[in-house]
């Protein structure tokens, strides 16, 4: 069996596009996802699939259609599934995801 260390600076430093997540390692259904982000994301939602972000440099905040979360470095937040959503950042931020495999955006921009 071959151990590997998963460096998160090294995969975050090969990463140049924004919110465009890169799957680092996955156990059993989940994934492990980092993305950077900046700027606004579209509103949308993940039908019946909870999420989780983790701030590892920076901060980013989720829009709700009944309010807001500020997620700091360091900090995790859970989004139920199905609850419609916009992530944004102020200026750059880097995140971890952990979603289960094949989890995709439904567009929620009709609703708006």
């Amino acid at each position: 069996m071959s151990y590997q260390v998963i460096n998160l600076n090294e995969q975050l430093s090969a990463i140049n596009e924004l919110w465009s997540p890169k799957v680092v390692g996955e156990i059993h259904d989940f994934q492990f996802k980092l993305i950077k982000i900046d700027g606004d994301f579209e509103w949308h939602e993940h039908p019946g699939v909870d999420k989780v972000f983790i701030v590892l440099e920076g901060e980013m905040f989720i829009a709700f259609r009944d309010g807001q979360v500020k997620i700091s470095k360091g900090e995790m937040f859970i989004v139920p599934g199905g609850a419609s959503q916009k992530p944004f950042a102020e200026k750059e931020a880097h995140i971890m995801l952990v979603e289960p495999k094949g989890a995709v955006n439904a567009d929620d921009s009709k609703s708006e």
